[in-house]
């Protein structure tokens, strides 16, 4: 087992002397953990292939898992690709530097063991300081997955780098925690119509915007089938998972079609249920159904032995009782109305739970718009496509 070493970095006083040695190992084949904007990242030399290969035994990848190649200014990019079509032209103008990741066709200096074997590479200008000018200093282009043991809830401190990581790779740079808490948006450009391969911080509603159409992979929306070559991180295997069994709860459309009517009598049934039931009086009706349900499969976890966690909101959080011998554990991963915070919290919160050794999760679903179509997207894959609609 090699040395691991750990650098804190302030990110408000950024020197090139704390960055050079990772600068270092980077341009001679070694890992380095980082943070950026998204979560951290594991780097290598992206034009290296034999790099390359040690993020993949690093932390236990599927070698056709393509990695996303991280740069420092958009001159890079040229020798990247063998195009820079209209539409990727726009997203680098708008979006970087920033939390998006775009797909074009590679030119031959890009190994295939960088990009799982596909023709296309992954592109992505990171905001974050300490990661745009480690990479300006490395001279390389820098391949970068999430820096966890692979289908882990990803890392957004270093302390959840240096539980999957000691050992593995040779330095940590500990930047503190990252700000939004998912992944990159990724979207592929080498079509006609750009696609989107995995939703994230710049949303589905941004993007059409500034391209008019766009598509988004069924990958997305459903599991990829085991034959199927993955364009992008994320797309085939479980990813984001904890180690215990999860079960996603979330509002059918019908049930949201009747929450539509405010005057309906399924919406007078449920304001008198929470009248008469409710810890929380003021508790939304669709909030309180999920916290019904959520309490339900919960209860028949907890009555087959196992230890229960639930995920919520602050909106809900007193509907769940610790003490009444039903939950081992209950976090809330945010505010509603402020998703950015639920994207924030959401892998803390799941590592969180590996931690306390809970068996069984049961977890309230979110908006599929805006930023809440990455976090759906993240939970669904986190909990292997379970879901329970009402």
């Amino acid at each position: 087992m090699m040395e691991t070493k750990r650098i804190l970095i302030d990110k408000n006083d950024i020197r090139d002397e704390d960055l050079l040695e990772a600068a270092r190992i980077l341009r001679e084949g070694g890992l380095v953990a980082f943070p950026t904007e998204t979560v951290y990242g594991l780097g290598a030399n992206a034009l290296d292939e034999e790099a390359a290969k040690k993020i993949y035994a690093a932390k236990g990848r599927p070698s056709d898992n393509p990695l996303i190649a991280h740069i420092a200014s958009i001159d890079q990019v040229k020798p990247l690709v063998k195009e820079i079509p209209e539409a990727g032209r726009k997203l680098m103008e708008a979006y970087w530097p920033g939390p998006l990741t775009i797909i074009f066709w590679k030119s031959g200096i890009v190994p295939y063991g960088t990009t799982g074997g596909l023709d296309t590479v992954a592109i992505r200008m990171p905001s974050d300081r300490i990661a745009n000018r480690m990479i300006a200093l490395a001279g390389v282009p820098v391949a970068a997955p999430s820096a966890n043991l692979s289908g882990r809830p990803s890392p957004t401190t270093a302390d959840h780098v240096w539980e999957d990581m000691n050992g593995r790779i040779e330095m940590i740079l500990d930047g503190g925690p990252v700000g939004i808490g998912v992944e990159s948006t990724i979207v592929d450009v080498t079509e006609d119509v750009p696609v989107v391969l995995r939703p994230g911080a710049i949303t589905m509603e941004m993007l059409k915007d500034l391209l008019g159409e766009v598509k988004i992979d069924p990958a997305i929306t459903g599991p990829m089938r085991p034959d199927m070559h993955p364009k992008a991180p994320g797309m085939k295997y479980r990813h984001y998972a904890p180690k215990a069994d999860m079960v996603l709860v979330e509002l059918s459309d019908e049930t949201r079609e009747k929450l539509e009517d405010k005057e309906g009598a399924f919406v007078k049934e449920v304001e008198q249920r929470i009248a008469d039931q409710a810890k929380c009086p003021s508790i939304r009706p669709e909030d309180y159904l999920l916290a019904l349900e959520v309490d339900k499969l919960a209860e028949e976890a907890a009555g087959k032995g196992l230890k229960v966690g639930v995920i919520c909101t602050d909106e809900t959080r007193s509907e769940y009782v610790e003490d009444d011998g039903l939950f081992y554990a209950v976090r809330s991963m945010g505010i509603r109305a402020k998703e950015e915070t639920i994207a924030h919290n959401l892998y803390r919160v799941l590592r969180e739970f590996d931690d306390l050794g809970v068996d069984y999760i049961v977890s309230e679903g979110f908006s599929r718009t805006q930023l809440g179509q990455a976090i759906m997207n993240r939970l669904t894959k986190a909990a292997g496509h379970k879901i329970v609609k009402i």
